[in-house]
């Protein structure tokens, strides 16, 4: 049966539950332990992390070189402004990481006080409630009748407002808990960030608020010329470092992607956020998510500005083009009032992929000249059989379909004149 300590002298307080004052201390003793546990098994994970990170590094590099190729192809003048950004953006990741560390090591000794204090305190109040106990029950234990449990009472109203206090410590302690519970989360989270900005160039954290993270991101672009892309330019270069915000919104108390806006809007990223969240659970170790979609990012922001200089360069022949980076698609509107719908094949122009035909029609859809789904279907076929070196180059690519819409056209012609 659960002893109750009351107030003698008439003071008026509430009734102490020495029952409850037992069953919050277990409750205390087990939230130590798994802290105790919870902080051992952090002291490991570092050391794990360093020699990961020792034994994965060069094949991390070798695996951004594969996926994004234009750090290799840059030219001599942009490899060193590059290597130059590279060296600020180590420094500033340097000294925040100093900042870090100072702010870390101080948690640490203020953590380490704390726990000394509450097992202290841990350890003198299970000893009161065990003389408490003692003095409660007979040697045999049978417990002491009531009329003495009032007397024993009055002896032990010393210690009344211990219990009182050590009541209080066990409610801050709990607090304390909940705190190291979020500065734990904190600190995985500030290091990832750091691991994130060390292995990724222009990457810099602006803002970091609850769950939302804003990132500028410096994105190199390499000359057409380094990158040999067969297509001779006559348009003014583009700037060699674009430079564009990220504001990432991710899970509570994950790394994991829940929504993004990229500034200015002047590039697709849908399809790659749909591609990380569907493939996380299956392709991404924990936190890496982010990493390979700040990658994939800067990969599309370097295709989508060589396609929009190559077709500002192709304007200039007799043709007109639009470029649909939602779509990655080219539309080229031909002499004659013909549009022709080109396909974009990944990572072209970076890559040997070749373009691809998708459909013509009549620009003007009142006209009485219409394209015969057979004349469609026999220039697709035509036009998509072209060799390779060909359909790589937009503006030849189109000229080639141009000459063989003009020629299937006059056969067809003949062949209707024949025919009547």
């Amino acid at each position: 049966m659960a002893e109750t300590l009351v107030s003698s002298e008439g003071l008026e307080m509430e009734p102490i539950d020495l029952e409850t004052i037992r069953s919050r201390l277990r409750e205390l003793s087990e939230l130590r332990i798994n802290a105790v546990n919870a902080y051992n098994d952090l002291h490991s994970d570092p050391k794990k992390l360093l020699e990961d990170c020792a034994s994965n590094f060069q094949g991390k590099v070798k695996q951004i070189e594969s996926e994004d190729p234009n750090v290799a192809s840059l030219g001599l003048e942009d490899l060193e402004a590059f290597m130059e950004l590279l060296k600020k953006e180590l420094l500033s990741a340097e000294e925040e990481n100093l900042r870090i560390s100072g702010e870390i090591e101080t948690l640490t000794r203020t953590v380490a006080a704390d726990s000394v204090q509450l097992d202290g305190d841990l350890e003198a109040l299970a000893c009161s409630l065990k003389y408490i106990d003692s003095q409660f029950h007979l040697p045999d234990g049978r417990s002491i009748p009531g009329d003495t449990h009032e007397s024993s009472t009055h002896m032990f109203d010393g210690n009344k407002f211990e219990i009182l206090e050590l009541d209080q410590r066990i409610e801050r302690s709990k607090i304390n808990l909940s705190v190291l519970q979020d500065l734990d989360y904190t600190l995985k989270r500030v290091e990832a960030i750091g691991q994130i900005e060390y292995m990724f160039s222009g990457v810099k954290v602006i803002e970091l608020e609850g769950t939302c993270l804003r990132l500028s991101l410096k994105t190199p672009i390499p000359t057409p010329d380094s990158l040999l892309l067969r297509h001779k330019l006559d348009c003014a270069r583009e700037p060699t470092v674009l430079d564009h915000e990220l504001l990432i919104e991710v899970v509570d108390k994950t790394l994991e992607l829940k929504s993004v806006e990229i500034f200015p809007n002047d590039v697709f990223i849908n399809g790659i956020i749909d591609a990380v969240k569907s493939l996380r659970d299956f392709v991404f170790p924990s936190g890496s998510s982010l990493g390979w979609f700040l990658r994939q990012v800067q990969h599309r922001i370097v295709l989508c500005t060589l396609r929009r200089l190559l077709v500002k360069d192709a304007k200039k022949s007799r043709h007109s083009f639009e470029y649909s980076d939602r779509d990655e698609t080219f539309t080229a509107h031909l002499v004659g009032g013909v549009d022709a719908f080109i396909k974009i094949c990944q990572d072209w122009p970076i890559s040997n992929s070749a373009l691809k035909l998708l459909s013509i029609k009549t620009s003007n859809s009142h006209s009485k000249k219409s394209i015969s789904l057979s004349l469609i279907c026999k220039v697709k076929e035509l036009a998509n059989s072209l060799d390779m070196q060909t359909r790589h180059h937009l503006v030849q690519f189109v000229d080639a379909i141009e000459e063989i819409l003009v020629r299937e056209m006059q056969s067809e012609l003949h062949s209707d004149n024949t025919s009547a």
